[in-house]
């Protein structure tokens, strides 16, 4: 490949205009194809799809070329173009998602690969101790990423992404930078992000020593009282008294938190948010019934609709989330036994039975729809049906332990 760029100090300075670009025609060809695939996808013939298309062809040859695998396969080209739409899906993907729950998703993913390694080994922090280093941490990589990006593209220095599709490139290019792996000496290879993390958590001062019955008995002079509010003291006396959390699990279901108090206000029932957010604070009853203003008989029609709500919640949009978190992905039999998941199946109907494989595979709904020829409200409804024998089936008595 043939890579031409065109610079000129002064054009730059006040025109901020993006290197030129030559391709030869088979990269051309390359990026031709992606700027169609992305045209029919977003509909739209903003400049950005040019500009994204040379870059992602650029970043594909760049790969191929490096790779011995890949030069001595005799496949380059069908390489180039697996490599090339793989990077256009996942730009695509946070396209489709918007700026805002696009930067939340990267958001997400980003703090799951760097939760253990954020903070000492030996540290004990509970979830919103760790939460607060994630915050620090991912601030100082988002910035990497961004010089990254101006560094390995044909772009200006202070190149920053102003359209949604080169937002999504961005928080694409921001995934893949993170999960690049770093060979070491006598080590095997690492991600790069968990190296950063590492790094980051040696540089964190040492944990300030608390006693620990200062920090569980609350002192009643003033001097104990000051010390009880202290910051280091409440998170010692909160991870005495809190159950021990897998870390993972603890990311995953403050995300489960954020999305069905999200999905619970954008559907009209803020009073249910509210009652999640003091249940989940450890409030008695009587408590939650004063800051809200109810009587034990509106609380109980609150606790029911509530709950209707949370199930409707598992079986909707979110369900793939709310089973990972469970242990009852797809992948593990949607969390049944051998002799459950047998039962499960022989109940099934035969639309159901024609979903399920095609749910295994990860396609869709729009894949599902075209395949079983049906519409994708049709497809979601089944689903729901499919899940709700399941939960049925999941709690039952037959087929524990087996």
């Amino acid at each position: 490949m043939q890579v031409k760029t065109v610079t000129n100090n002064q054009n730059s300075a006040t025109n901020n205009q993006a290197p030129e670009i030559t391709l030869d025609n088979q990269n051309q060809n390359l990026t031709q194809v992606l700027v169609e695939e992305l045209q029919s996808e977003i509909g739209t013939k903003s400049r950005s799809i040019q500009a994204v298309a040379h870059r992602i062809t650029l970043e594909v040859e760049r790969i191929c070329t490096k790779s011995d695998r890949i030069q001595n396969s005799g496949e380059i080209d069908t390489w180039k173009l697996n490599l090339a739409r793989h990077r256009l899906h996942k730009c695509l993907s946070y396209y489709k998602l918007g700026s805002r729950q696009g930067r939340v998703e990267l958001h997400s993913n980003l703090s799951t690969m760097v939760y253990r390694h954020v903070a000492p080994s030996q540290s004990q922090l509970n979830f919103s101790a760790r939460y607060n280093l994630i915050e620090d941490f991912l601030q100082d990589f988002y910035a990497e990423c961004l010089k990254a990006f101006r560094r390995e593209n044909p772009v200006d220095s202070d190149y920053t992404p102003r359209t949604q599709l080169e937002l999504a490139e961005y928080m694409g290019f921001s995934e893949q930078y993170a999960k690049r792996r770093i060979t070491l000496r006598g080590r095997g290879s690492q991600q790069l992000i968990v190296l950063r993390a590492q790094s980051f958590s040696r540089r964190q001062p040492n944990e300030t020593p608390v006693d620990i019955e200062q920090a569980v008995e609350y002192g009643r002079d003033e001097e104990a009282q000051e010390h009880n509010r202290s910051a280091t003291a409440q998170q010692v006396r909160s991870n005495l008294i809190e159950k021990t959390i897998d870390p993972s699990d603890a990311v995953l279901r403050d995300r489960i938190i954020s999305e069905l108090i999200k999905y619970l206000e954008s559907n009209g029932h803020n009073d249910c948010a509210d009652y999640l957010v003091l249940k989940l604070q450890d409030l008695a009853a009587p408590e939650i019934d004063e800051i809200m203003g109810l009587t034990p008989r509106q609380r109980d029609y609150l606790q029911q609709r509530f709950k209707y709500h949370v199930e409707k919640f598992s079986r909707s949009a979110q369900w793939k989330l709310v089973h990972q978190w469970l242990g009852a992905d797809l992948d593990q039999k949607l969390g049944m036994s051998s002799k459950q998941w047998d039962i499960f199946v022989a109940q099934l109907d035969s639309q159901q039975l024609a979903l399920l494989p095609l749910k295994q595979a990860q396609k869709s709904d729009k894949e599902i729809a075209k395949a079983l020829k049906c519409t994708q409200k049709q497809v979601q409804k089944r689903w729901t049906k499919v899940l709700e024998l399941a939960w049925k089936t999941r709690n039952s008595e037959i087929g524990h332990g087996n």
